[in-house]
């Protein structure tokens, strides 16, 4: 091709870019913005996404708190800009401090942040904001910038061809792209206007953005970011909020806005909190899968991370890899065959193995990639009914110095039938009834909280140890499991 019809079709594309951007509307402030994507582009993206997520991070099964969330995310959806969405609330199994959304109108609690929210109002405050990401289109306008900022790289076909295959590879990074500031003053306002328009005290809100600042929460063993991670905090956010709270109010004549405190705690007893060990655990060196009834060693000093699809364990110089997974296939030589044929492996070994007592099969083999060969050896387990894969990753010229750490991994695999490990239990939220007026922290030991624990204690509850509490009133504690 010659560079003067190079030349055409870059300009072609341009134009092309550029009116489709001129023609798109933001629903919230009603203003031209720059957008590569359609409403139904966003909804494929979201749908995709959403697959992803629930893969990744696991849903947390829990029918009545899902209705409730759900009922109230479409409520709010209703009173947002975009009412005509399908907005979809999930609960995850994680225990990150975190909500989130992505285009198309899905929505994201964890279980950590239900469980640090303390009445309807916080709730309803943050989940308008996301819901306002969402109306606002800010996770869209992050793909259309990252879109353009590959303008350098790939000409011509990107806006005509490319943008299928790009909402495709985005997935799950849609959750690590932090918003700005601005993006985060405008769902703040977002969040406080549908709350109002729903009857809610918004100013709750900066009541749970205040309890975030003091928990600073950070991600979970899963990889899954905190609060902060993807919302960095506008200056002034908890003043501005309480201001538009009071502006909305006024607004709306809204003298006795609602808080539902206790409405909101009933819903959440019993709640999982912290790691779930259940779905997994590390004791001793030894990872414990209750749920699916095994375990396997962990090498020393290597670092585990254990979402719902994959166990990552890597190496302490960080320059080898076990990943541990699911897999397909009749038996585990078919599965084997499988990999080879789909990853283009240059085979080095290919052999049946016994690992415990369970049916195995054991390869040996080299892929290619941008940065070169990897060596890869791979166990394939059956196991009741389902296949388990192991794939230890380092270079070929470190093969040598982990294919014994490897292979002593692997071969430990083995199914679990401790009674101690496979009945281990979570630590789990309680609400119980404060007895009698005091403080927070008279009521929190009259409970049996631990000396130790009272700080944090309080944190939960969004309160201090010397704030005072009426007889009657309720309270979240932390009933251990293990």
């Amino acid at each position: 091709m010659n560079g003067k019809r190079l030349a055409v079709m870059m300009f072609m594309s341009l134009g092309l870019l550029f009116w489709t951007a001129s023609c798109a509307t933001n629903p919230v402030s009603g203003g031209p913005e720059l957008m590569l994507l359609s409403e139904q582009d966003e909804i494929r993206l979201g749908t995709q996404t959403d697959a992803q997520v629930r893969s990744q991070y696991g849903v947390y099964e829990d029918k009545e708190l899902q209705a409730y969330l759900g009922d109230m995310g479409r409520a709010l959806g209703r009173l947002s800009h975009r009412p005509h969405l399908d907005y979809r609330l999930e609960i995850l199994d994680a225990a990150a401090v975190n909500a989130f959304a992505v285009p198309g109108g899905y929505v994201y609690f964890t279980r950590g942040i239900l469980g640090t929210l303390n009445n309807e109002a916080e709730l309803a405050g943050v989940m308008g904001h996301e819901i306002g990401h969402i109306a606002a289109r800010h996770s869209a306008q992050q793909y259309s910038r990252a879109q353009l900022a590959q303008l350098g790289v790939v000409v011509g076909g990107l806006f005509l061809g490319d943008l299928a295959s790009g909402l495709t590879q985005l997935g799950v990074g849609m959750l690590f792209l932090s918003f700005s500031r601005e993006n985060e003053r405008q769902a703040d306002a977002l969040g406080v206007e549908y709350s109002s328009r729903a009857g809610y005290d918004a100013s709750e809100m900066a009541r749970f953005f205040e309890t975030l600042e003091r928990l600073n929460p950070g991600s979970d063993r899963s990889g899954l970011p905190g609060w902060f991670s993807t919302h960095p905090s506008p200056v002034d956010r908890e003043a501005a909020v309480r201001s538009m709270a009071k502006q909305w109010q006024r607004q709306l004549g809204l003298k006795r806005a609602k808080v539902n405190r206790e409405a909101y705690l009933t819903k959440i007893d019993g709640l999982v909190y912290g790691e779930d060990p259940r779905q997994g655990y590390v004791e001793d060196g030894m990872f414990y899968h209750p749920a699916l009834r095994f375990q396997f060693p962990v090498p020393p000093k290597w670092k585990l991370a254990n979402t719902a699809s994959v166990v990552q364990m890597v190496s302490e110089s960080k320059d080898a890899a076990i990943l541990f997974t699911m897999g397909k296939g009749r038996s585990p030589k078919d599965a084997a065959s499988d990999f080879v044929n789909k990853s283009g492996a240059r085979l080095l070994s290919s052999d049946p193995v016994t690992v415990n007592g369970l049916s195995a099969h054991r390869l040996v083999c080299d892929l290619r990639g941008r940065q070169g060969s990897v060596r890869v050896m791979s166990y394939f387990i059956s196991k009741d009914k389902y296949l388990y894969v192991y794939h230890g990753l380092c270079a070929p010229s470190l093969y040598p110095q982990y294919d014994e750490v490897f292979d002593r991994t692997m071969q430990g695999f083995k199914t679990l039938s401790n009674p101690k490990k496979l009945n281990v239990q979570p630590d789990r939220i309680r609400i119980r009834t404060v007895t009698s007026s005091g403080t927070v922290e008279s009521a929190l030991r009259s409970m049996g909280t631990p000396k130790d624990e009272l700080e944090q204690a309080a944190l939960l509850n969004g309160m201090q140890l010397g704030d005072p509490v009426e007889a009657g009133s309720l309270l979240k504690v932390v009933s251990k499991g293990r």
